[in-house]
């Protein structure tokens, strides 16, 4: 069994970034992801707060220059999930879905990112692909000409109603607040544009089908205590991420949410094991702190490797 440098987890800005540091530095590395390069970042229609780019750039354009980069570097991608991970005699062992034998690493990097957080609501999981998506850059061209419902009230919610309104009948914002929580510039836009309605203090209840796709939606305002039904054939969730660390729960340390404690320079509570990006427990998860995350983990693997080296 080949044993290599370092095994990065994950494709996304921070574990991108990583690949390219390590690379660069010398290292064999391999980048393991389970679906696309890009992570969450590759979802985005428009990323306007990355710097270099006074346009703004949309997130799938930004992963494939992040992604090309790593690779002319010499890091390799692999597109395979990892189903779990050890500690063994100074050696990291990760399982491959689809290998008949695990990848032997000398260290670690979890650039895991997150998954989209579900509603909650009866039905949901049914109708995924139906009528509920987790994407609007995905699966926005579906619903051309139709009636959409976006839920949440951050950045990506009122970047989702904006990219809907261009294409959709109608767009309505649900949020549970009387207020945005994305920056003014992106509020101010999203409330000026033609086309998006708002349901302020509103939480969607229920899902309603027909035909075996969704129909129409449930509003209920926690103030007034008022139900509405909306016409709803797509309704798009962005209600935050959830850190998708399951897998490596008692590898390292990790806070009740599922987040990955670090130090400041990316350590774990595992020596040889650094977490990088959204995974980790951080006041701030945008692209440009998953870089700069991708960037330190690295430089710490490059070290903790030289350090094997000359013991």
């Amino acid at each position: 069994m080949k044993t290599i440098d370092l095994l990065i987890i994950g494709a996304g800005p921070a574990g991108l970034t990583a690949g390219l540091y390590a690379a660069r530095g010398g290292r064999d590395t391999v980048i393991a992801e389970k679906v696309m390069p890009g992570g969450q970042m590759a979802t985005s229609s428009l990323i306007e707060n990355y710097p270099g780019f006074p346009d703004g750039i949309d997130g799938a354009s930004l992963a494939m220059q992040m992604q090309q980069q790593a690779e002319k570097a010499g890091a390799r991608i692999w597109y395979d999930p990892i189903t779990a991970l050890k500690k063994q005699d100074g050696l990291f062992y990760a399982e491959i879905s689809g290998r008949s034998e695990p990848v032997c690493a000398r260290s670690v990097i979890l650039a895991l990112g997150g998954q989209p957080r579900p509603l909650g609501v009866e039905g949901e999981d049914s109708l995924r692909g139906r009528g509920v998506s987790y994407c609007a850059t995905c699966d926005g061209a579906f619903f051309r000409g139709k009636d959409v419902v976006v839920v949440g009230g951050g950045e990506t919610a009122a970047g989702d109603a904006l990219f809907l309104s261009r294409l959709c009948r109608s767009v309505t914002l649900v949020h549970r607040r009387d207020t945005l929580r994305c920056t003014k510039l992106t509020a101010d836009r999203v409330q000026q544009a033609e086309g998006i309605a708002f349901c302020w203090d509103s939480v969607v209840t229920a899902l309603h089908e027909e035909g075996g796709k969704l129909h129409s939606v449930t509003v209920h305002n926690k103030k007034t205590g008022d139900d509405t039904v909306l016409p709803a054939d797509g309704l798009f969730v962005a209600v935050g991420h959830a850190p998708d660390t399951a897998p490596y729960r008692g590898v390292c340390d990790m806070d009740d949410g599922g987040y990955i404690l670090t130090d400041e320079h990316m350590h774990t509570s595992t020596p040889g094991l650094f977490a990088a990006g959204d995974c980790r427990k951080k006041s701030l998860r945008q692209v440009s702190t998953a870089v700069g995350d991708g960037a330190i983990a690295a430089e710490e693997a490059l070290l903790y490797l030289q350090g094997l080296s000359e013991a």
